[in-house]
Formats: structure tokens, C-alpha cells, sequence
């Protein structure tokens, strides 16, 4: 082939690559949720589904894959084909915190997955059942103390933010909880709202309404600041335990070689919604805080949350045994 011929097929590869990229989307767009319905990955996800869908003119249809600790879900993003049709919410848990601890997760949150963008950041709490006899920090940390392993925890998963935070928590603090796993934030804030499990460590978004309506007890939160909606409550660092003060984001990604066009018009789209006073509204009634960065800056925060969680898991040496 001449270098003539050789420019024209480029050219057409070109022309054909950009007409594709342009009819993105033209049919329906799976996002998909790594846990069960009910927690804050499917508030956030549900949340933006219908108004980005809206933006982008296809459907946006929201399904959950539940299992460990949101690694069942983020594998089957990472394996899907980079199409612009098959993208998955990314949580700390399964992006830095589940990684961090557990090696024979199949995929690398750095370089399998391509960012989209970060929705939203949300502080993470610690909370009880009201008939844990604590109702504030220092009774919930002289009551743990006096009684070590009398008491459990739930969480979203083995590996997942509130297993690594809590973890990082007992550390800290010399004490010991026992964990109970469950397959997403929401089994397992049923079962410490119904008192079978008297603590729980959750995203604040799905645990607010129930704190709000006194049938659980906020005692701790993840945020920079103290919260509006729970102005009484310390946050980690008011109560000197800063390593735990950290809060969890809700992006979107695909798998890696996600076209930059499609990349692009996802954010845009998103972006689009946000604008929606409605749903900002809706996330940051939660005590969430709309982020919408770039997809290089949610690339980069993922990375560097990774590093955090690798850190803490070396530093506190802990382990899934």
C-alpha cells in the first residue's frame, strides 16, 4: 500500500471513529450498582440515572450485582466491553479500601477501569442501635472498652470502606468489635435498625433517615466539618482519630479504553444533570457535596485514595483473616 492509499484509509477510520462517536449513545446504558439496593451507591446511582439519561437521550438503566464487598460488580464493569454501554458506579470500597486489603481482587482500580467523573462526596458515620447503652462518643468508646468483644458491627462487605474504616478505628483505639459482612449497606442497615446487630459503620446517605428518625444513633462522622443535619455529632477529628476522618466518593467509570469522545460526552452529561436544582438538591439533602470534576482529576483521586488505603492496611497490618 502507497503512502497515498495509507492516508486515505486513516482519514476513513477517522471519519468513521468520530460519525460513531457522535451517535453515542443510541440505545439503553446499564449502570451498574457492586451492591444491593437500599445504600448509598443505589441512592446516588438512582438519583442520577433518570436525569442523565434524560441529558444523553437513551435510557439509563440502573442494575445491582451484589458480593463481596462490591467486587463481583466492579469485575463485571472492568470485563465489560469499552463501549460506552456498560459502566459501573465506583465507590472507595471498591476502587481503594477493598483492593488495598484484599490480593486476589481480579482487576487493578488504577488501570482497569476508565474514569468518568466523581458525582458526589459523602461523610461516612458511625452509628448504633438505641438500645446500645451509648449515646455519644465517649459512653460508645468507655462501653466497647470496658466490654472487649462483647460487641459486633455491620458493614457492606468484607473489604469494603466501613470494614476498612472500622478496622482503622480499633486500631487506634485498642478495641475490639466483631465484624459482620453483608452484601451491600442496605442489609445490613435492616438489621442494626431491627437490633440484631447493635453497631454500624455506613455512608451517611443511607443512614440519615434513620438517625433522623431515631432508630439508629449517630456517634461519630467522617467529614471535615460538623454536619448541618447532625450539628451535635463530632466528627473523627473532633474526637482525635483524623486517620478516620475520611469521606467516601460515588463516581461512574467504565472499563479501560473507554473511547475520550464517549468519555467526554458521559461527563457532559452528567454535568447536565447536576445543573437540575431538583437533584442537587436530592444528593445534598443527604449530606452529600456535589463534586462533577474532570475525568483526570477523578483518575487522580482514585489513585491517590488507593495509595491511602494501602497505607493504612500496611501501617495498622491488618488482613481478611
Amino acid at each position: 500500500m502507497d503512502r497515498r492509499h495509507l492516508l486515505v484509509c486513516v482519514s476513513v477510520l477517522s471519519l468513521a471513529g468520530s460519525a460513531w462517536a457522535q451517535a453515542y449513545p443510541n440505545k439503553a446504558i446499564k449502570l451498574q450498582v457492586p451492591f444491593a439496593p437500599g445504600g448509598t451507591t443505589d441512592i446516588v446511582a438512582r438519583t442520577i440515572a433518570d436525569p442523565l439519561g434524560k441529558a444523553l437521550g437513551q435510557p439509563v438503566v440502573v442494575e445491582n450485582k451484589a458480593g463481596g464487598g462490591g467486587v463481583i460488580g466492579a469485575t463485571e464493569t472492568a470485563r465489560s466491553a469499552p463501549d460506552g454501554y456498560s459502566l459501573g458506579v465506583a465507590t472507595v470500597s471498591t476502587t481503594a479500601a477493598n483492593p488495598a486489603i484484599n490480593t486476589k481482587i481480579p482487576y487493578n482500580p488504577v488501570t482497569d477501569f476508565t474514569p468518568v467523573i466523581n458525582i458526589a462526596a459523602t461523610p461516612n458515620v458511625i452509628a448504633v442501635h438505641p438500645s446500645f447503652p451509648a449515646k455519644n462518643y465517649a459512653e460508645f468508646i468507655a462501653e466497647i472498652k470496658k466490654s472487649p468483644g462483647k460487641y459486633s458491627y455491620a458493614s457492606s462487605g468484607t473489604g469494603g470502606i466501613g470494614h476498612l474504616q472500622t478496622e482503622l478505628f480499633k486500631d487506634l483505639t485498642k478495641t475490639f468489635i466483631t465484624h459482620i459482612p453483608y452484601r451491600g449497606a442496605g442489609p445490613a442497615l435492616n438489621d442494626t435498625v431491627a437490633g440484631q446487630v447493635p453497631i454500624i459503620f455506613d455512608n451517611l446517605p443511607s443512614a440519615l433517615p434513620f438517625i433522623k428518625s431515631g432508630k439508629l444513633v449517630a456517634i461519630a462522622v467522617a467529614a471535615p466539618q460538623r454536619l448541618a443535619v447532625l450539628p451535635e455529632v463530632p466528627t473523627f477529628k473532633d474526637v482525635g482519630l483524623e486517620p478516620v476522618n475520611r469521606m467516601a466518593y460515588y463516581g461512574i467509570l467504565g472499563p479501560k479504553g473507554l473511547p475520550k469522545d464517549v468519555v467526554d460526552k458521559l461527563n457532559a452529561g452528567v454535568r447536565k444533570a447536576l445543573e437540575d436544582p431538583a437533584v442537587r438538591k436530592r444528593i445534598e439533602d443527604t449530606g452529600s457535596l456535589v463534586v462533577a470534576n474532570t475525568p483526570e482529576q477523578f483518575a487522580a483521586q482514585i489513585a491517590a485514595e488507593y495509595d491511602v488505603y494501602k497505607k493504612v492496611v500496611e501501617r495498622a497490618n491488618l488482613t481478611l483473616e
